[in-house]
């Protein structure tokens, strides 16, 4: 895939970048080793002051960085923005937090005298260079929260982003430079696919990180496994969506309608799988497809637009064979199940309702990267709770109910990284996040996030001679 600007809204290529070769990759290899040995060795309140400086200048950046991301990728220039205010706030976050969070631990005297010490600790010692192979659907947001954390814990970045979101990753390098990280501490890559096993083979890199296709984490991980090196892994999800009798109605089909097509649909996170108990079932059906008949499809830029362009041609053609392939096993289109008319140029798909959707569909068991919603009828928890796992993914979860026992039937069987109740699935930098199964493995954000590319180390005191 060249590394290339191409408008989806268009599909017009707007601009392209030579591929870096081996002799600048070595550049940048030598020069993040280089910077890890000084900025492993700065204090939290140096780096905080330089990421609040990044924050600050994330803000002031926000429209131009917006139009840049709706350009390369297509989502409503509306979610570019907030996308770009939510970075700049869990930096700050991770400034404020990141000392406290990685302070060292001091077990109890009593045990630490049990251990054959006068005293123990545990520090959290940075890694080192850590490789970040990032996805095009949230361009900045992906990157900021690796790069918050590591940067926060001493490690420095490399940044293989995707292909088609070169200047959003170029603009990154820029934004830490500006914000007074030394050189080397957060470089963009601009390379492909194929470039990516030796960089990660590379013993200056320390670890990596990956956000995107369960087929890119096997690779990366393969790799980093036979190195021995440690990953942090997230993958597709197919996201389900429970709503049972208790639920407020009316909220659930509103926000049903929002989790769906977030980003145009294309968010591993986004609620994929829609399981209604029958004795609602037929109103929310209704309800939920009148919603997501009329909602706006257009130009990304225009602020009437509820939902853009897919990112891709291969994209759309993806989710194209994934509908068809339903409706030719019986499925139902209850909205939607074609390209809108009147969008000739662009990558555009309407938004869809499918119902009707049995184990044999391809549908069932793969993620449907678009605004393409599942529809499904249950007579009670224990269904419910069994099609909702009934997936090879497991990154997060939504469930609708008011009955605190269901609810607790949900937090014990539930096979995800989260369960959000009556609400829809976000991140949030104070939140851990991140999967199981299929959807990946090591968590994001938080004080779980920030620890993950940390040498946990164990500091034993013993008597001094003749004490």
């Amino acid at each position: 895939m060249p590394i290339a600007t191409v408008n989806p809204a268009t599909g017009e290529t707007l601009k392209t970048f030579a591929e870096l070769g081996p002799e600048d990759v070595e550049r940048r290899l030598a020069a993040a080793d280089a910077a890890f040995r000084h900025h492993r060795t700065t204090d939290f309140a140096e780096r905080s002051r330089m990421l609040r400086h990044a924050a600050q200048l994330l803000d002031d950046d926000r429209d131009d960085i917006a139009r840049t991301m709706t350009t390369e990728m297509g989502k409503p220039l509306a979610a570019a923005r907030a996308e770009a205010t939510k970075c700049a706030k869990a930096m700050r976050w991770y400034a404020g937090h990141a000392e406290a969070l990685l302070a060292d631990e001091v077990p109890p005297e009593a045990e630490a005298r049990d251990a054959g010490a006068t005293a123990a600790r545990v520090h959290y010692r940075p890694l080192g260079v850590v490789l970040a192979v990032m996805p095009w659907n949230f361009p900045l947001w992906q990157v900021v929260r690796f790069a918050a954390p590591a940067l926060m814990a001493g490690n420095v970045g490399l940044l293989k982003h995707a292909s088609n979101v070169p200047q959003t990753a170029l603009y990154l390098e820029d934004l830490f430079l500006r914000a007074g990280f030394p050189e080397g501490c957060f470089q963009t890559l601009l390379i492909g696919s194929g470039a990516v096993e030796a960089v990660l083979r590379d013993p200056r890199v320390a670890a990596a990180t990956l956000t995107g296709s369960e087929p890119a984490g096997r690779a990366v991980a393969a790799v980093a496994g036979d190195e021995v090196k440690k990953t942090v892994l997230e993958l597709g999800g197919s996201d389900p969506y429970v709503v049972l009798p208790s639920a407020d109605l009316a909220r659930a089909v509103r926000t049903a309608v929002t989790a769906r097509v977030q980003n145009n649909g294309q968010s591993c996170i986004a609620a994929k799988r829609f399981i209604v108990h029958t004795d609602v079932y037929d109103a929310f059906a209704e309800r939920f497809t009148a919603l997501m008949e009329g909602l706006t499809v257009g130009d990304p830029m225009a602020g009437s637009t509820d939902v853009g362009p897919l990112a891709t041609e291969r994209g759309r053609a993806d989710l194209e064979e994934l509908v068809d392939d339903a409706l030719r096993h019986g499925a139902t289109a209850l909205c939607g199940g074609r390209r809108p008319p009147g969008h000739e140029r662009g990558w555009y798909y309407e938004p869809t309702v499918l119902a009707g959707i049995t184990p044999e569909m391809r549908v069932h068991r793969e993620e449907a990267f678009g605004p393409v919603a599942t529809l499904y009828r249950v007579d009670g928890v224990d269904e419910a709770i069994a099609l909702a796992n009934d997936s090879p993914f497991g990154l997060s979860s939504n469930v609708w109910t008011r009955d605190e026992e269901e609810q607790r039937r949900f937090v014990r069987d539930m096979e995800a990284g989260g369960v959000f109740f009556n609400g829809m699935t976000a991140s949030h930098p104070a939140l851990p996040f991140g999967g199981v199964k299929r959807s990946g493995y090591g968590r994001e954000l938080s004080g779980h996030g920030i620890r993950e590319f940390c040498n946990v180390t164990t500091v034993w005191y013993g008597a001094e001679p003749g004490a």
